[in-house]
């Protein structure tokens, strides 16, 4: 079977990674030792259907292994144009794992104040 040649389209060479220059970045810090993969990719999947591409354009997950980062479970913000990223959720300063409604609350204000969240801007 003879080998199909590639397009330039599909040559590796040709392939370049994504420019993330400018776009809103979320990250998701947690404590690996504490096994809150599940929690973090959750929060990671919640907060992409309600900030889809273009509006979040990466979430990256961060695991901490380390005495220093044992209980973990902080939420970043990038917003675009920014250098540094701004704490949203802090659990151990907050007292707890956020509740989503709240978590996605404070990224909207940093990202696109004024955006109704629907049912999450809702008061109980």
């Amino acid at each position: 079977m003879a080998s199909e040649e590639q397009t330039p389209a599909e040559a590796p060479a040709s392939f370049a990674p994504p420019s993330l220059d400018g776009a809103v970045l979320v990250s998701i810090e947690f404590c690996d030792r504490c096994r809150w993969l599940h929690r973090a990719s959750w929060v990671q999947t919640e907060l992409l259907l309600t900030f889809p591409p273009p509006i979040i354009e990466a979430i990256t997950l961060i695991p901490r292994n380390s005495d220093e980062t044992a209980g973990r479970f902080r939420v970043w913000v990038k917003e675009r144009g920014a250098q540094t990223p701004q704490l949203a959720w802090d659990r151990k300063t907050e007292g707890g794992f956020p509740e989503l409604k709240v978590l996605k609350q404070r990224i909207r204000d940093v990202i696109q104040p004024g955006k109704s969240l629907g049912h999450s801007d809702k008061k109980e």
